[in-house]
């Protein structure tokens, strides 16, 4: 039988100490003799040389299925995160809010993210318009690309059916399911991340510079998507390659500080652009308090997401519980994380151990326990700061987890099946199969209304395939192989059953969870048709806002109807959302005409018609159209008119940005013409967003249109 090591051990390391080896059977890249079944030829449609015929096809079927799946009731989400779109839509009217990532076309102040993942959203609707499909479906592509660079990952080191089990697990989990059709930057980092992590494992097969370089860059440019989360991974990959590398230490160094050049370079040109740039001509830096990156990169996207102090935000958590959740060990398996993405984990940690064990005597240059050190690494690595991180998290953070559990999970499994006629490769590889069958029987228990049946199935039918695999080493191939078919198709049912939920309802603002309703609130159902549901204008069911008239009418800038909303995140029929990053769980995300939860802050505005049209008139002759305290509200309007709405304050109204008398100075220069009344007082310095609403209502008139307050910045109450 080929084994994974006969199949990738690479070449001996004198230098190091490793004594000879024999020579590996073949490479996972090397042509070898053909073979009844199997591909005579390179081909798109055929495969690589020795893999099976059915490989290739198997393959493309994932990604085809996948894809599917993701575009499916795509645009029930609207504009998704309105925070997010606003900037998308600010960046396809001006390339200079491109490059920065602006909240509006006339570049008043940033997202809290450098804006590496709006740049594919803003390519496409410059292309394709403004709507849902074009916000969206760039994250689906990321997400079908994030599934194939797992697959091509595993399949190079355990063949081509564990790069279909990891394939298939990273597309059913229901996190992913969730971000990969969201506009939030989670899409594209778990992308780059997975893409690093083939790369190094590409550099440990035969020590080759470029491979390193190219991984660096790789996580350079996720830096550039959401900051210092791009560096939890990099202890581990640089631990295992400079450890199992195949090349003397001199030279492993040596290219550890080239891919660190890469990686600077890769992720640093744009933070010295917009630090090196006069800030009186670029947009003041959102989230920051002193209108830098540097301060916002380490300050409120770093290390205030570790201790909690996160300056600017509506409040951090604070020691092991608060506003954020309860910290601790046990944090990716709690009622409010658990169900969205901890269904395998037991499973990939037994499995990640296994396959530990089972490379520990292979030498220290072994690619099979390298994947296994790169993957694992990064699967506990990240896990650990997610369960002790004290600041701001949600539970779409743990999409990060999924790539890496994936992979593990495809390579573990494909291992100990391969040495199943071992007694205890059988009963670890039953074990896995049996904590995967009673996990999902409590996750599944969270939900009680959602599939009841399910859950028995999901424990009788892993309890049978894990006694089938204690025995498939001494039993037949069919019989072995039925007993594998039925365990995997019970490991996937639970997340793929939240999955299918997850696809089945639209999602806005910043607390979106996957799965049925109640799955990421602490295992609370929310039952439909409840207080607050209604019929949107669509006629379908929808929440309908505070604010809004009772047939849910107001105005949907998405574009579609949508499915429920709350504190799950589902989304609202006025197709607005919150920032990925500032509700606690708790708070409202649902808004009305001037504002949602607290004060307008935290959600975004209802628009109706004649509001529309009153922000439109003579819109070309303002710089912003209105100017609204937080991010949220001025997005609603920016996207409902597609004219500039200044966001003041930022996303919480608390950033410095206008000051007060910059305000005055931009009203007396004729540059804003309304002011939208209500929102939030966010506080912030003496030239705050509560000194701003509050000089405008002492010297403005006021303007009604439909149940919206605004008032007329180019009319003073004393003229």
């Amino acid at each position: 039988m080929t084994t994974q090591h006969d199949r990738t051990s690479p070449p001996a390391d004198p230098a190091a100490g490793n004594p000879p080896r024999p020579a590996p059977r073949h490479r996972a890249d090397a042509p070898v003799p053909d073979a009844p079944g199997r591909s005579p030829a390179r081909g798109p449609w055929r495969g690589r040389p020795g893999d099976p015929r059915w490989a290739r096809p198997a393959l493309l079927g994932l990604l085809l299925v996948t894809g599917l799946l993701y575009l499916y009731n795509l645009s029930a989400s609207g504009y998704a995160n309105s925070f997010y779109s606003a900037a998308v839509q600010a960046g396809s009217q001006s390339w200079k809010a491109f490059f920065f990532g602006s909240l509006d076309a006339a570049n008043a102040i940033t997202v809290d993210k450098p804006p590496a993942a709006l740049w594919p959203m803003g390519l496409s609707v410059r292309i394709f318009g403004l709507n849902s499909w074009a916000i969206l479906v760039p994250e689906v592509l990321m997400g079908v690309g994030t599934v194939a660079v797992v697959h091509a990952a595993v399949r190079r080191r355990s063949g081509p059916g564990a790069g279909l089990i990891a394939g298939a697990v990273l597309a059913l989990t229901p996190v992913a399911a969730l971000m990969f059709r969201f506009n939030n930057p989670d899409a594209l980092l778990a992308l780059l991340m997975s893409l690093a992590c083939h790369l190094v494992v590409r550099a440990l097969e035969d020590g080759r510079t470029k491979w390193l370089v190219w991984a660096g860059a790789a996580i350079g440019f996720a830096f550039l998507t959401k900051t210092l989360q791009a560096f939890l991974i990099l202890p581990a990959l640089a631990l295992a390659y400079g450890v199992c590398a195949p090349v003397k230490v001199r030279k492993r160094l040596a290219q550890l500080a080239l891919a660190a050049v890469a990686l600077v370079v890769s992720g640093g040109w744009w933070v010295a652009v917009v630090e090196l740039w006069p800030a009186s001509s670029r947009p003041y830096i959102g989230g920051s308090q002193n209108n830098s990156f540097l301060e916002l990169t380490f300050g409120y996207n770093g290390l205030g997401r570790l201790n909690g102090e996160e300056t600017g935000s509506v409040g951090g958590g604070g020691g092991g519980t608060g506003r954020w959740g309860e910290t601790g060990w046990d944090r990716m398996f709690d009622s409010e994380v658990g169900g969205q993405i901890s269904w395998l984990l037991p499973a990939a940690l037994i499995l990640l151990v296994a396959g530990l064990v089972l490379t520990r005597g292979t030498g220290r240059t072994d690619p099979a326990r390298s994947s296994f050190l790169v993957w694992g690494g990064s699967l506990l690595t990240t896990m650990a700061v997610f369960s002790f991180m004290a600041g701001i998290f949600h539970q779409y953070y743990t999409v990060a987890l999924a790539p890496y559990l994936a992979a593990v999970v495809g390579m573990g499994a494909a291992a100990l099946w391969e040495r199943r006629q071992a007694t205890w490769a059988a009963l670890t590889l039953a074990a896995a199969v049996t904590a995967t069958a009673a996990w999902g029987w409590v996750l599944l228990n969270r939900t009680p209304g959602h599939l009841p049946w399910l859950k028995w199935a999901v424990l009788v039918g892993g309890l049978v395939a894990a006694l089938g695999t204690v025995f498939a080493g001494r039993v037949g191939r069919p019989l072995a192989s039925a007993a594998a078919g039925l365990g995997l198709v019970a490991s996937l049912a639970g997340p793929a059953a939240y999955t299918f939920s997850t696809l089945q309802e639209g999602h806005t603002g910043s607390i979106v969870t996957a799965g049925p309703a109640g799955a990421g609130m602490g295992g609370t159902g929310r039952p439909a048709g409840g207080p607050g549901e209604g019929r949107n204008q669509q006629g379908l069911p929808g929440r309908t806002p505070p604010g809004a008239g009772a047939d849910g009418t107001g105005g949907f800038p998405g574009g579609g109807p949508t499915g429920r909303n709350g504190q799950d995140g589902r989304a609202p029929q006025d197709g607005t959302g919150n920032s990925a990053e500032t509700v606690p769980p708790g708070g409202r995300a649902d808004g009305g005409d001037g504002g949602g939860g607290m004060g307008g802050l935290l959600g975004g505005a209802s628009v109706g018609s004649e509001a529309k049209e009153l922000l439109e008139a003579d819109a070309e002759d303002y710089t912003w159209a209105a100017a609204a305290i937080g991010a949220q509200n001025a997005a609603s309007y920016q996207l409902a008119t597609g004219e500039p709405v200044m966001a003041i304050g930022g996303f919480n109204g608390t950033d410095p940005s206008p000051t007060l008398a910059r305000f005055r100075r931009y009203v007396a220069e004729g540059r804003i013409h309304y002011f939208v009344a209500g929102g939030g007082t966010g506080g912030g310095d003496s030239g705050g967003s509560a000194q701003i609403a509050a000089w405008v209502a002492e010297n403005f008139e006021e303007v009604t249109a439909g149940s919206t307050t605004f008032y007329d910045l180019t009319r003073r109450t004393s003229d």
